[in-house]
């Protein structure tokens, strides 16, 4: 199934590629009729360039060869002048790629000229492999649509066990998403823990932080507590031989697990999350950050994990307390 999901998203990146590479070359044709010039320029610098090349192979004359660059770096200012005269920009003859990085192409060559999948791609395999599975909406799911009015600005300590206002509180959680962001790269910065009933912003928040880590070309993978942990152990038991999905659970820079603790709890499962945790904790290669969303209360997850666990949590997790009333019933009205 992967390579099926591959070989179809490579297609497209090929249709996409050929199609914006096509719209550049029509831009510049278009200026070349409207302004001939520009063209003249175009193939001076494109006969100064083979001259370049031919004198390098033939006798590398520095004399020479500082003349033509001479000129073709005259030749470039003249084309710039040009452009700002006519009030184009210079990269409008560019190609407008999706990603700049592979150009549009899924594979970038390293420094010791081997190839490799390129971040873009990772995501879009992710995505379509298991992201889309279980999370909906990302598009939307947005610091820009994020609003504490839908929270109560009531203090009541006996109703929601706390002395501030669920508004406030959502604001205090908001920066230290924020803060998450900002600082991601940092080994110190801690990973989030969501806990706190349904309805009350934990998944919307989540979305919110893979929106913004998606933008630096980082991966994000998003995967329940349940699917994850069954998939896990189907490969322990040889029941899938693909081992991508344990690498990318280890070693994708943010990983979202959603609804912890509804998953059917067994030492199995116990032992195969503390891996998950701990070896995301302990990565040497890269920094790999983790959020951990929960409807379980803290007391409830120390009845239900056992000390290892809760242990990671508590020593390298921020933890987040949502509280208030079900904001998914006031969108509706």
């Amino acid at each position: 199934m992967a390579d099926t999901v591959l070989k179809e998203i490579l297609a497209q990146y090929s249709k996409k590629k050929a199609s914006v590479e096509l719209e550049a070359e029509q831009r510049k044709q278009e200026l070349y009729r409207n302004y001939p010039k520009l063209q003249q320029i175009d193939d001076k610098l494109a006969s100064l360039a083979i001259s370049t090349t031919k004198s390098l192979i033939s006798n590398n004359d520095k004399k020479l060869l500082d003349e033509l660059n001479k000129n073709i770096i005259e030749l470039k200012q003249e084309k710039e002048n040009f452009l700002k005269k006519i009030y184009i920009p210079s990269d409008y003859f560019k190609p407008k790629y999706d990603c700049n990085i592979c150009k549009d192409t899924g594979y970038i060559t390293n420094d010791d000229y081997t190839t490799s999948m390129c971040a873009c791609l990772k995501q879009k395999l992710y995505n379509e492999l298991y992201n889309k599975a279980n999370i909906t909406n990302l598009d939307t799911q947005n610091f820009n649509n994020f609003t504490d009015l839908l929270y109560s600005d009531e203090v009541n300590e006996e109703k929601y066990h706390s002395k501030i206002s669920p508004r406030k509180n959502i604001n205090i959680i908001k920066d230290i998403c924020l803060k998450f962001i900002e600082n991601f790269d940092d080994k110190e910065q801690k990973n989030l823990l969501f806990t706190g009933n349904t309805g009350l912003g934990k998944t919307f928040l989540s979305s919110c932080i893979a929106n913004e880590i998606l933008k630096t070309g980082k991966n994000v993978l998003y995967q329940t507590a349940p699917v994850m942990l069954d998939t896990i152990i189907d490969y322990r038991f040889g029941k899938t031989k693909s081992t991508n999905i344990i690498d990318n659970i280890l070693n994708v820079d943010l990983l979202i697990i959603d609804d912890l603790g509804t998953e059917c709890i067994n030492n199995m499962k116990f032992t195969e999350l503390f891996n998950v945790i701990n070896t995301r904790l302990l990565n040497q290669n890269k920094i790999t950050k983790t959020i951990i969303s929960t409807n379980l209360t803290l007391k409830n997850l120390y009845s239900n994990y056992d000390e290892r666990i809760i242990s990671r949590l508590v020593g390298n997790y921020d933890i987040c307390y949502f509280f208030g009333d079900d904001i998914r019933f006031k969108k509706r009205n």
